[in-house]
């Protein structure tokens, strides 16, 4: 949610934000107004309401014979502040809707569309093969450790079984992915994956991406695409204490998404599902800090890569492509042989203080006194699926095996899977 005091003194800053990211800068305009009239009834509300009090008193104070009609001027002057609470009500509410529309301010991200991405830094060396290659299904099929057929009869298109030595590979991923977040000083955490829609709209998943959220209407309740939804949630309505730095938090948890638009976009494997698992870095900080947390999560996504010793490219994403929560994001993406392309497999957002004030998360303010919002961070530590896909095409042998990296053999318990 957009800080409206940021707003009225940076009216200029939000609407290039907005035109950057391809969004309406009249937003900034309509909210502008809006906020203007909250204030206005605010000010109107208080000065009746002032103005009641001193007439209670003024009835208090009189004598029998004029209480009568002292009343019934109290009575109308009741009515003018119930009239004066409403329009200030609408007026909030107004203003609310306004700012769930404005996406957060860009800092640093380049302009443009999905393709207008900087590249980085290019990491790892692509493998040359001297045979034909396979793409990852028709390997893991050989290996016998993916069955999508099955998958899809029990569960319908996009769901997939990962079988002994694909399941292991999974196990071993996402506890190497949450080794390196304890050595980087993060708490590690089990989340709910069902949480209440106030939770989801705080971090902002209902703004523009709600048809790729799987919702349970008698419950009332949302099926999470990403543990940093319920991490995000975890201090909701809290103040907190920051002055031995940043709360850091690491999670695995299973995720859905509907994938719901990318109709014959990655059909075949295991590369877009509906279900996956994941682990997910979160940080509560300072505003001040959170530039170097986020420089920070990027670094522990790069060491789990190397450690899966996969080439990969590091990718500043342009505003047009940003999630409306995040100022800035980081990809990394590694490189898959049979597509000739490189491919997402982690992201890390800085999402400012956009989160925590729809969520209520605030610090003790020191220096002023009082407090003040917090800034949030998010950045994926490991998927289950992505790089398993990535794993098996660019470790690929010619008889059809695929080398296990050094970092994943100590839970597969091999030097190499073969085919079956």
């Amino acid at each position: 949610m957009i800080d409206l005091k940021f707003l009225r003194e940076n009216a200029d800053v939000v609407r290039e934000s907005q035109r950057a990211r391809g969004e309406d800068p009249t937003l900034v305009d309509q909210l502008l107004e809006a906020d203007e009239a909250r204030r206005s009834s605010i000010q109107a509300a208080d000065e009746l309401r002032s103005e009641q009090k001193a007439f209670g008193k003024k009835i208090g104070q009189a004598a029998p014979e004029d209480r009568p009609a002292l009343l019934e001027g109290s009575n109308e002057l009741k009515a003018r502040v119930k009239e004066a609470e409403a329009a200030q009500a609408q007026a909030e509410e107004a203003v609310a809707k306004l700012q769930y529309r404005i996406s957060n301010v860009i800092e640093g991200a380049p302009a443009g569309g999905e393709e207008d991405f900087v590249v980085l830094e290019h990491a790892g060396e692509i493998p040359e093969f001297d045979f034909e290659v396979r793409d990852h299904l028709d390997l893991a099929e050989g290996l016998g450790i993916i069955d999508v057929k099955r998958g899809t009869k029990v569960s319908g298109a996009r769901f997939y079984y990962l079988v002994d030595d694909g399941a292991w590979m999974q196990l071993g991923m996402l506890m190497l992915a949450a080794q390196k977040a304890r050595e980087a000083g993060f708490k590690v955490m089990i989340p709910p994956v069902l949480v209440r829609p106030e939770v989801m709209q705080g971090t902002g998943f209902l703004d523009a991406h709600d048809e790729e959220i799987y919702y349970l209407e008698r419950d009332d309740m949302y099926l999470v695409g990403t543990s940093e939804v319920a991490l995000a949630g975890y201090h909701a309505d809290e103040i907190l204490d920051l002055r031995d730095g940043p709360l850091r938090y690491a999670a695995t948890s299973t995720c859905y998404r509907r994938e719901a638009g990318s109709y014959g976009k990655d059909t075949r494997g295991i590369f877009r599902v509906h279900q996956f698992q994941k682990t997910e870095m979160f940080v509560f900080c300072r505003p001040e800090d959170a530039q170097a947390q986020h420089e920070e999560l990027l670094r522990i996504e790069r060491r789990i890569l190397e450690a899966l010793e996969l080439p990969y490219r590091v990718i500043d994403v342009a505003a047009g492509d940003l999630g409306g929560p995040a100022s800035r994001k980081y990809d990394c993406e590694a490189w898959v042989p049979t597509q000739g392309k490189y491919r997402e497999l982690t992201s890390t957002s800085n999402c400012t203080t956009f989160q925590a004030r729809r969520l209520n998360i605030r610090e003790r303010n020191a220096e002023g006194g009082g407090t003040r919002t917090v800034a949030t961070l998010n950045g994926t530590a490991i998927t289950s699926t992505r790089p398993i896909v990535a794993i098996l095409e660019n470790h690929q042998q010619a008889d059809g095996s695929v080398r296990v990296p050094a970092a994943l053999q100590p839970f597969l318990g091999a030097e190499v899977i073969r085919p079956r």
